[in-house]
């Protein structure tokens, strides 16, 4: 009979339809055709194809002891750069055959240990994970599943880890050496706490050295993690913004960028000649916005390509794919920058 469309195709409506048995169709679908014969076969390949059949995860899992499903974990998934992110990872996900299920943590470590509690219990077969500042703990748990886990965007400062990220030192760096050479002269960093993240330690260590090598000071304001205090950051830029002299706020934290933006809104007339600020990502906006400011740009979307091929190359044992990786960012500079 004639499968309903209204309704999701079963293993048993394809059993039903091929004549055979569940048991027949699952050994179809894990490659365990050496005692089928080619009109069986040829019968269930034709009832998939008609169908549009697609084997539950869960249900393909209890034979192949794999789920084909990944948990994956961003920090924010409302950013263009998490966005980015994720497309990169499904587009190989699908290509291999996985799904994926994706949970944001916004950055809370309650949230991020309970959605990998829930994923473990939902059956996946590995985490991709751009982590808060616990990754002991975050090991700790996957490992005692027994699940693979890829780190994204921040690494843990151990060998037996696997992460995927930019060069956030360099990229830092290199820009800020690059703003002194445009006739920068003084720089101002406004950064969350930045010990708590690798990708938050490299870019404000290539802030720092830098301006070391240069032989120039600096200023910081910290910022809570909560978002910008507008008031306190206007009142930290006033203090030392002259109007003459050449001024970089540098704003490594993507998140926090366009409140940075926003709050330096008296400044604009200053922009670029006298007041320059310089952030990561946010691209969707930064090359539009007058006066434009400058962006290191992350390849977020191949980030996320190369994290879902090491997790894939974890889960099925290859051995293929490089456990550590560092990929290059770009800037963006504003069209009027010095």
């Amino acid at each position: 009979m004639p499968v309903s469309g209204k309704k999701r195709v079963t293993i048993n409506d394809i059993a039903h339809m091929t004549g055979t048995s569940k048991t027949t169709i699952s050994f179809y679908l894990n490659g365990k055709t050496d005692r089928m014969s080619e009109a069986t076969r040829e019968r269930i390949r034709a009832a998939i194809e008609k169908t549009g059949y697609e084997p539950s995860p869960l249900a393909r899992g209890m034979n192949s002891k794999r789920s084909n499903l990944m948990g994956v974990i961003i920090g924010d998934i409302t950013n263009a750069f998490s966005n980015q992110i994720v497309k990169g990872i499904t587009s190989v996900a699908d290509d291999a055959g996985y799904r994926v299920l994706v949970s944001s943590s916004n950055f809370s470590k309650e949230d991020e240990l309970a959605y990998i509690d829930r994923l473990i219990a939902v059956g996946v077969d590995g985490f991709i994970v751009q982590p808060t500042a616990q990754f002991r703990k975050i090991m700790a748990s996957i490992e005692d599943a027994g699940k693979q886990l890829v780190f994204i965007d921040s690494k843990f400062y151990d060998h037996a880890s696997n992460w995927i990220k930019t060069d956030n030192y360099e990229a830092s760096y290199d820009a800020v050496t690059a703003c002194y050479r445009r006739g920068y002269r003084r720089f101002l960093i406004v950064t969350a706490v930045p010990g708590l993240l690798s990708s938050r330690i490299e870019r404000y260590s290539g802030f720092v050295d830098a301006l070391g090598d240069l032989g120039t000071p600096f200023e910081q304001l910290e910022i809570p993690d909560e978002g910008v205090d507008a008031p306190a950051l206007q009142e930290f830029l006033r203090a030392r913004i002259d109007g003459e002299t050449p001024t970089l706020v540098f704003a490594p934290n993507c998140w926090a960028l366009p409140d940075i933006y926003i709050a330096m809104r008296e400044f604009y007339p200053l922009m670029p000649e006298r007041v320059g600020l310089l952030g990561f990502d946010n691209t969707e906006w930064a090359g539009v916005a007058n006066p434009a400011p400058s962006v290191i740009v992350q390849p977020a979307r191949e980030e996320g390509r190369q994290a879902a091929r090491l997790l894939i190359d974890l889960i099925e044992g290859a051995g293929q794919v490089d456990r550590h990786q560092v990929l290059d960012c770009q800037v963006q500079w504003g069209p009027d920058s010095l």
